[in-house]
């Protein structure tokens, strides 16, 4: 399952939800705007950064990292990013925090001796999905969350429909559209039909799925593009337009490993050509 695409949905259309594991959130915390930002000298890249509104009090910025396989560098790499970041924005920003999000406990690095000082300061918060307690007992955005690290089938089933049930009560459109995502993720085999018969849903109702798989998949995958290789140009464009839901997956996995557009051709080429 693609966990980052699918918290960069969750964060993009609820940047508030970050500071719902945040114990001291900042006063202006429902204005942040959420970026996923490469910082290209060095080829990094920040899972997320919250930016504060221009008239914050405090320019906090926060910084958030998802772990669901482990990673001995992961603090190397978590706070190298963030450092040189803010050398880059010095001028914009007076304080930072960290929240890392990892699926459970196990997922952290072996040694942590190194980064202490940083990880016990006060400034970074670690959160284990798997510690938090029942989907059903948390407000809709953690529900989100905690149902992306849900490994049963049943259970991812039964958190899905509740989740959705809960959505509709409240008229959540969105919430609606990201369970069906994340679903659509975990069973990828199963056909439009089966998902929504799985999940109680109407067959009047197939944007969801239809936007899961495509539209929304497709926007997310042009923007992180334009960040790893700038500007595509419209030639490209069209092609990547006409890409199959399996093929944009694809991409979005191979898109990582890309730092010029030339990798970006010729990754095209050969799979227009297959």
């Amino acid at each position: 399952m693609r966990r980052d695409t699918i918290f960069y949905k969750l964060f993009k259309q609820f940047p508030g939800l970050l500071f719902e594991l945040v114990d001291e959130p900042p006063p202006e915390a429902e204005n942040y705007q959420f970026e996923s930002v490469e910082v290209k000298e060095t080829a990094f890249r920040i899972d997320g950064v919250f930016l504060p509104p221009a008239n914050a009090v405090s320019k906090t910025v926060f910084f958030a990292e998802v772990q669901f396989q482990k990673d001995e560098d992961l603090y190397h790499r978590f706070f190298s990013e963030l450092f040189l970041f803010l050398y880059r924005h010095s001028i914009r920003y007076d304080d930072w925090f960290g929240v890392i999000i990892f699926g459970s406990r196990s997922l952290e690095p072996s040694s942590s001796s190194i980064h202490r000082a940083l990880l016990e300061s006060g400034q970074v918060s670690r959160v284990y999905l798997d510690e938090l307690g029942d989907l059903r007992q948390q407000p809709l955005g953690l529900g989100l969350m905690l149902l992306t690290n849900v490994i049963s089938e049943t259970e991812a089933v039964e958190g899905a429909r509740f989740l959705l049930e809960q959505a509709r009560q409240q008229s959540e459109q969105a919430i609606i559209d990201l369970v069906t995502t994340i679903i659509v993720y975990k069973f990828s085999t199963l056909s439009r039909e089966e998902i929504a018969t799985m999940l109680g849903l109407n067959l009047e109702e197939p944007r969801a799925i239809r936007e899961a798989k495509e539209e929304g998949e497709r926007k997310i995958i042009l923007r992180l593009l334009n960040r790893r290789v700038g500007n595509i140009p419209d030639a490209l464009l069209s092609q990547i337009q006409g890409l199959s839901v399996e093929q944009l997956e694809a991409l979005g996995d191979a898109l990582l490993d890309f730092s010029i557009l030339a990798d970006l051709e010729r990754w095209l080429q050969g799979e227009l050509r297959g």
